[in-house]
């Protein structure tokens, strides 16, 4: 394909809705239908929504399934270093010249009306797999669930992780608003894997299930996950599997784990036990090596996660609750994000922090005001403007080597890997 790279148009698209986030599907519709409406062309769907374990119940997933040899295109958002991460093809990441052929395609169809990039983009996304042979698609919801622009077909099967507080001011400020807005992507008859629900959140994803006859299967009631001598051991109504831990660190991993063995057996497709054992997902708690860690001495570590609301702060503070090096945190986040309620679980464990600019978002929480907002809850805390810097500054301050954990973002998260890729 002779034109302008996949780079040039995205910026493009970037100026066809001034407002980042704006739910509706209405623009959706109207620009699938100018392509030919691909949605209802695809593989076997996997919709996947929840407020944390979404990415990381799809990586599992993906593992499982190509460990069976199957081919599988898979959605994320966002993306860490390059778009291209949010496309996968059969197990790739989308080639350049496809993605740029795509988006250009979805740039002739939208005929310069308004429309937000995640909606253009899914479009584009929705094509590729369209064009593509597989055997399932694996599709994460960007934000929400009634709304998201992924909302858009009929799955094989919907799956909804653990839903908690987070973008309350586009899901609304109750959990059972929340949980409202995730139990959206259920569909009529279709099946639906739920993870651990508070009752709240439980009450209502259920009522809605009733509503469309769509069965569930459901945490604690069809399937449960538990910690067994040498690993895990997954229960259904079929018999039980014994598992080896999650590859991905974090206590948490083991309710995702459980999750995406559900959908599995459910699916009857896959390996279960690749799923837990094979799975990659960078910056949800990462253990950083190359030229930033060396920055360290020996017997330090170094960490990286783009959690960033309570539920991600609680499961950061159960992972380092009995770490024995002095904990610091070099934290980034943006102005839409809970801060404080965020960083409470972790004041106990901390022994201080530097905060830092997330460069990559308008809505950067200056660094001045991120420290005050820290040692409001406890967390001594200094601006700087660089994360080497802090690390630097970790070290020095450090009574001995330390465990350093850069979180609060995911755009911070991606900063970090694009400026150090040998991480």
């Amino acid at each position: 394909m002779n034109g302008p790279g996949s780079d040039v148009i995205l910026e493009r698209l970037m100026q066809l809705h001034p407002k980042i986030i704006d739910l509706t599907l209405d623009r959706m519709w109207r620009l699938l239908d100018a392509m030919g409406n691909p949605q209802d062309r695809l593989p076997p769907v996997v919709h996947i929504a929840g407020t944390n374990g979404k990415g990381s119940v799809l990586a599992m997933l993906r593992a499982g399934l190509e460990a069976a040899d199957l081919a599988v295109h898979a959605y994320t958002s966002p993306h860490l270093v390059r778009f291209h991460e949010r496309i996968r093809l059969a197990g790739r990441l989308i080639p350049e010249p496809d993605l740029a052929e795509l988006l250009q395609d979805c740039e002739i169809a939208n005929q310069g009306r308004p429309i937000t990039f995640f909606e253009i983009t899914t479009g584009a996304a929705l094509a590729a797999f369209a064009r593509a042979p597989a055997d399932a698609v694996l599709l994460e919801v960007g934000l929400g669930g009634r709304l998201d622009a992924t909302n858009v077909m009929v799955p094989k099967l919907s799956v909804i992780t653990p839903v908690s507080m987070d973008h309350e001011q586009f899901l609304g400020e109750t959990l059972a608003e929340i949980a409202a807005e995730k139990a959206g992507i259920l569909k009529p008859a279709i099946p639906a894997v739920i993870g651990r629900q508070a009752p709240d959140a439980e009450a209502v994803v259920r009522a809605r299930a009733e509503e469309l006859g769509a069965p569930l299967l459901l945490h604690g009631r069809d399937w449960e996950i538990s910690r067994s001598a040498g690993g895990l051991r997954f229960e259904d109504h079929a018999g039980s599997l014994d598992l080896p831990l999650p590859a991905l660190p974090g206590a948490h991993q083991v309710e995702n784990a459980g999750i995406a063995v559900a959908a599995l057996c459910h699916l009857g497709q896959g390996d279960p036990e690749a799923a837990v054992s094979r799975a990659e997902w960078p910056a949800r708690l990462q253990r950083l090596y190359g030229a930033l860690a060396a920055r360290l001495p020996e017997g330090a570590t170094l960490w990286l996660d783009g959690g960033h609301n309570p539920a991600a702060g609680a499961a950061l503070a159960q992972h380092f609750a009995g770490e024995r090096r002095p904990l610091w945190l070099i934290l980034g986040m943006i102005e839409t994000k809970a801060v404080e309620a965020f960083l409470t679980p972790l004041a106990p464990l901390v022994a201080g922090a530097f905060a830092v600019p997330v460069i990559d978002s308008a809505a950067s929480i200056p660094p001045a005001v991120l420290a005050r907002r820290a040692a409001a809850v406890g967390i001594p805390a200094e601006p700087l403007d660089d994360v080497a810097e802090a690390i630097d500054r970790a070290v020095a301050q450090a009574a001995s080597p330390p465990a350093v954990v850069i979180c609060g973002s995911l755009y911070l998260a991606g900063q970090v890997l694009r400026q150090w890729p040998a991480s």
